[in-house]
């Protein structure tokens, strides 16, 4: 091993170990950069301190800076929020200038809710400002993949081949009389015609039931933007309703996503039969709606009668799903003995991921069997997780 080699594989090894690894007569000195990088790592990971860079440090802007500087943009996401959990650095979030400099993703958005009583008057309009960022970031990633599975969803479902004359696809039905042309006549004839049937105002009713509970933070800052976004499609009548112990209809707030997002309490205990009877409430046309429940099942309420009522919605016709989670994270914590339940009456219960959720929809308004849906897309199903006894 050459010199060169040697030093190189020491110089990472002592970036790793950290401060505690060097020799008492600092025989190994680092160089300018590594140096930042370890001051910054060490200042989260090597840190005592209960106040971290919080209360007790006055450079924590400097600090913020510091590791954009040395990491790229997903390591400084993850060292924000280490910094949350291990240097109690939620004091980070309450100056206007220092909020401004954090790099917004899902997460610091979760967070930002959690905090909204706790933020105080000055930073509350920087908070809406950089929860708007991440609003319109992801929004514009999810708009259009939706917007084309539900309206693929319609098409098929009112598609037919008896369409009346102001119901004709023309597009599909000249190329699927493409065989009849007739080169004299400069002219195709429509042997088989097909058609979508006269649409409703509202052709699916569509209930997002997002428990709110602190596990469940990232699941409901997607699940509220896509009801953002579906409320969108005028095919589709799309409700919100989050719940902890108490439920909070947020449906009139769809039209802006961030309104949506405030509305929102994370955080406190978990009634899902409260909040399942309040959905049920809502069910007009049973045959038509889909209902979406989103929660990692540890029920604080009544478990026999939640069951019993979901029972009953099931069988009137509704098509329910039950999403263990809806984020990238994979596995969640959940009850897996309710999960077995739900899935005896017909509910399938899996995490999903946001990539796949527009199709997801689809599928349900399709009202193919989802328990094969997710199959095929490699989405974990309840009796893939390993059971874990207490809520997260």
């Amino acid at each position: 091993m050459t010199d060169n080699s040697s030093k190189e594989r020491s110089r990472r090894w002592r970036m790793v170990l950290g401060k505690e690894s060097d020799p008492p007569d600092d025989a190994f000195p680092l160089e300018a950069e590594d140096k930042g990088r370890d001051d910054v790592l060490q200042a989260l990971y090597d840190s005592n301190r209960q106040g971290g860079l919080g209360s007790s440090c006055p450079n924590v802007n400097r600090w913020l800076g510091d590791i954009r500087q040395y990491f790229s943009e997903s390591n400084v996401k993850l060292m924000q929020r280490d910094a949350l959990e291990r240097l109690n650095l939620h004091e980070m979030l309450l100056q206007p200038e220092t909020l401004e400099q954090v790099e917004p993703d899902i997460h610091l958005v979760a967070t930002l809710l959690a905090l909204k009583s706790v933020i105080p008057a000055k930073t509350k309009e920087t908070a809406r400002q950089v929860v708007r960022k991440v609003v319109e970031e992801v929004e514009k990633k999810i708009r259009q993949p939706m917007v084309e599975a539900v309206r693929g969803a319609f098409h098929r479902a009112t598609r037919n081949n008896r369409p009346k004359p102001n119901e004709i696809d023309w597009n599909r039905t000249i190329k699927r009389n493409l065989k009849n042309f007739l080169p004299e006549q400069k002219a195709i004839i429509p042997e088989k015609l097909v058609g979508y049937g006269r649409r409703r105002s509202a052709m699916r009713d569509l209930i997002l039931c997002v428990d709110q509970s602190g596990s469940m933070a990232t699941s409901v800052v997607y699940s509220s933007l896509f009801a953002s976004v579906l409320a969108s499609i005028h095919s589709l009548r799309t409700n919100l309703v989050v719940f902890d112990t108490e439920v909070v209809d947020l449906s009139e707030l769809l039209q802006d996503p961030v309104d949506t997002l405030f509305g929102a309490q994370l955080g406190g205990g978990t009634d899902i039969n409260r909040a399942v009877a309040y959905c049920q409430s809502l069910i007009q046309r049973p045959q038509q709606t889909v209902m979406i429940l989103i929660t990692d099942l540890y029920e604080g309420g009544n478990a026999n009668e939640l069951l019993q009522r979901i029972a009953r919605i099931v069988h009137s016709g509704v098509n329910l799903v039950c999403l263990l989670a809806l984020n990238d994270e994979g596995a969640p914590s959940f009850d897996d003995h309710l999960s077995r339940a739900l899935a005896s009456l017909g509910v399938p219960a899996f995490a999903c991921t946001p990539d796949h959720f527009p199709d997801l929809i689809a599928a349900a308004i399709d009202r193919k069997d989802l328990t094969q849906w997710a199959a095929n897309h490699d989405l974990i199903t309840h009796g893939d997780f390993h059971s874990q006894q207490n809520p997260s």
